[in-house]
């Protein structure tokens, strides 16, 4: 599933193509017709990410709203738009270029109000301006639960994904079974200014890269990371290779239905701090 950063990015890319002009919408798969006859005709007036939400807004207080999940894939070009290739949820076309959705979890217009209810429920966006980490940690700092289920969990910190949750443990020297009541203000001001710094280079660069220079294959003088996702990690999908710190094997393993990656010797294990006896 795309993590924040790619859907910061493609809020960016498509306020680019499209925004300030009237874009065609249409649904060749059919399931999106209602919806696309909706923002037909409109101006798309900006456009929004919130975690690993995007959100369209078009004159007229209606509001495009798409979620990618596990599927889900935007192209785009110059005009003239191809013709329809397979099962395509929706095509906009604007004054230049053309935009095609296929799979998505989510793609529905919404009224302000609603929008606002999808807002709500989400928790803070490291790349969001408005976000306020104090949220997030009043969540953490009062769970048992592992910090890295937490750092998964979109009501509190929105589109942190696998991939950072697992890095951004592994910069901060936690296990990612640490409990969330184990983690000071400080850790988590530390924690939560280091992710933002992450996703903000993935929003510029356009992939996840989480190494300090000092372990960058060049500076290592080692291969770089072949993988589909592409950049250079520490513990994400290396199980079983050397941390590129200590040089302990990488060590794999399932929580809450996901699988996390770790060092055990850079990411020792924290246990919650006992309460106090009256």
């Amino acid at each position: 599933m795309p993590e924040g950063h790619t859907i910061h990015r493609l809020a960016t890319r498509h306020r680019e193509l499209f925004a300030g002009h009237p874009v065609r919408a249409h649904s060749p798969q059919g399931r999106f017709t209602a919806g696309a006859a909706l923002i037909d005709g409109r101006v798309l007036l900006d456009t929004e990410a919130c975690g690993k939400h995007l959100l369209h807004h078009y004159e007229g207080d209606r509001i495009l709203h798409v979620h990618l999940g596990l599927y889900g894939k935007f192209a785009d070009g110059e005009l003239p738009a191809p013709a329809p290739v397979g099962q395509l949820r929706m095509v906009l076309t604007g004054s230049g270029h053309w935009l095609e959705l296929r799979g998505p979890t989510a793609c529905e217009v919404l009224d302000p109000a609603a929008a606002d209810l999808l807002r709500a429920r989400l928790g803070a966006d490291p790349l969001r301006d408005d976000a306020d980490p104090a949220f997030a940690y009043g969540r953490i700092r009062s769970s048992t639960k592992p910090l890295s289920a937490l750092l998964l969990d979109q009501s509190i910190v929105a589109g942190c994904g696998l991939i950072y949750a697992n890095e951004v443990l592994f910069r901060a020297g936690l296990s990612p079974a640490t409990p969330g009541v184990a983690i000071d203000p400080d850790r988590w001001t530390a924690i939560w200014d280091d992710l933002r710094a992450l996703m903000k280079e993935g929003v510029a660069r356009g992939r996840i890269d989480t190494v300090h220079t000092e372990h960058t294959p060049e500076a290592m003088r080692r291969a770089p990371r072949v993988d589909r996702h592409g950049g250079e990690v520490y513990v994400y999908r290396r199980p079983g290779q050397p941390c590129l710190v200590c040089g302990t094997p990488i060590a794999r393993g399932p929580m809450a239905g996901r699988n996390l990656y770790w060092c055990p010797a850079c990411q020792p294990p924290v246990t919650a701090p006992r309460k106090r006896s009256a």
